[in-house]
């Protein structure tokens, strides 16, 4: 099978790609070399938060085309002979949204759009559109489920939120076999330190304050980026076209408790926190419902607190990962 990962440079989506050219069989080389398994070709525009170094420099089954999904000509080029697409590409950081919302629109919902129009014309037999748990909005009880309604609350939980519907118009209309998933928030190696995780974790490397929002009060489930790409494997090998999925991560933490693991990890006290005013519009609380994953066969294998140590570790032996802006 030949897969087209849009966003395969980003943090995911590059996690994405290494699964998939690792799951080659008994054969399988470092990096997946040597193996006979599936080949995959990555778009990325290769933005702040997409690296060209987040995947394997050389591999016999890679094939990395520097450019936007906006453009009809290239994916033109790209799609023909392609089985599947995974499609990560997104502008994805809310406090960004807040102060410049024209870049999530013409990628989430446009990009979206024109990728969805291409898939048509080559044919395309499956695509996965990846998008968010906070296109539900703040949870006040229990855990969203697929058919709940769309309440986002941000720019770009708005932006995802039209993308999602402009999937389900393509399906409905044309018959595009195409299906989406709800993420909770992920963490691990590689993500652009302009997220909270990577971003708390080196400032205190740094011997910096870390700025948290409020009283940290903030919910959030929490999900291993590896325990994501298997399930978005699983859900482009055997989902339901036209069928959403949840993908939740099974640890729920507010915004001081992971501080106060990250505090622990990095060796710093509670005097490192400083509290900043709270972001606009805020979520409170985001918890989806997996229990339609988890019928096709899906659980998280990675514990919280030990891919969380992981991943302080990666960042304290990788200080040369680019730092992001955070507002």
């Amino acid at each position: 099978m030949r897969v087209l990962v849009t966003g395969g440079a980003g943090f995911i989506g590059s996690c994405f790609v290494r699964t998939v050219l690792k799951d080659g069989g008994p054969d399988t080389g470092p990096d997946g070399a040597g193996a006979t398994g599936d080949s995959v070709t990555v778009l990325d525009k290769l933005t702040y938060a997409g690296r060209r170094a987040n995947l394997p420099a050389h591999h016999p089954r890679l094939d990395f085309h520097h450019g936007d999904i906006r453009d009809r000509a290239l994916l033109r080029e790209l799609l023909p002979g392609c089985d599947a697409v995974v499609h990560f590409a997104a502008e994805s950081h809310v406090d960004r949204s807040l102060h410049r919302a024209d870049a999530f629109t013409e990628t989430n919902v446009l990009g979206s759009q024109v990728l969805f129009d291409a898939c048509l014309e080559a044919g395309v037999e499956r695509i996965v559109h990846v998008s968010t748990d906070e296109v539900y909005g703040s949870v006040t009880a229990g855990a969203s489920k697929e058919d709940d309604p769309l309440l986002p609350n941000s720019p770009y939980a708005a932006s995802k939120a039209a993308s999602d519907l402009v999937a389900r118009a393509y399906h409905r209309s044309h018959g595009l076999p195409v299906m989406v998933t709800r993420c909770a928030n992920n963490y691990g190696p590689r993500q652009d330190p302009e997220k909270v995780i990577p971003h708390f974790v080196t400032r205190l490397l740094d011997g910096q304050d870390v700025p948290l929002y409020g009283d940290g009060s903030h919910v959030r489930q929490w999900l291993h980026v590896s325990d994501h790409c298997r399930a978005l494997r699983l859900v482009l090998e055997k989902g339901e076209p036209g069928e959403i999925y949840n993908i939740g991560g099974g640890t729920a933490l507010t915004n001081r408790e992971l501080t106060l693991r990250l505090l622990r990890l990095c060796g710093a006290d509670t005097g490192r926190i400083r509290h900043v005013t709270d972001r606009k519009a805020h979520d409170l609380r985001y918890a989806v419902d997996d229990s339609k994953l988890a019928a096709l066969g899906h659980r998280p294998l990675v514990p919280f607190d030990e891919g969380l140590a992981r991943t302080v570790d990666w960042y304290r032996t990788h200080r040369d990962h680019q730092e992001g802006n955070v507002a």
